[in-house]
């Protein structure tokens, strides 16, 4: 019998089912947002709202972080990467106008 970790084409993100995460204890304590947790989900809604970014697409840019940044990044950090990989894609950004904002 094959074991989740085994299966063919498994991306880094799946992790259901992979014996390695199996005995981890699940923390189920309140997590305070932080103020740039806050401002990562309200960048998202503005995409959203006007129409810039779905769901699918922060879905499809999460799971296509490479197994390095995927592991250390916090959840917000991975929207915020999934979020302007999809504007640079899309040419709502360039890369020069992201590299100049984050210089300043």
């Amino acid at each position: 019998m094959m074991l989740p970790e085994e299966a063919p084409a498994r991306a880094h993100h799946d992790m259901g089912g992979v014996s390695r995460f199996a005995c981890e204890k699940l923390d189920k304590t309140h997590h305070e947002l932080t103020d740039f947790d806050r401002q990562v989900d309200a960048l998202r809604q503005v995409l959203g709202a006007t129409g810039l970014f779905t769901v699918d697409e922060m879905r499809r840019g999460i799971e296509g972080l490479g197994a390095e940044t995927y592991d250390r990044s916090s959840y917000y950090q991975r929207w915020l990467y999934s979020m302007v990989t999809v504007m640079l894609e899309k040419g709502v950004i360039t890369e020069d106008e992201l590299s100049a904002r984050l210089a300043a």
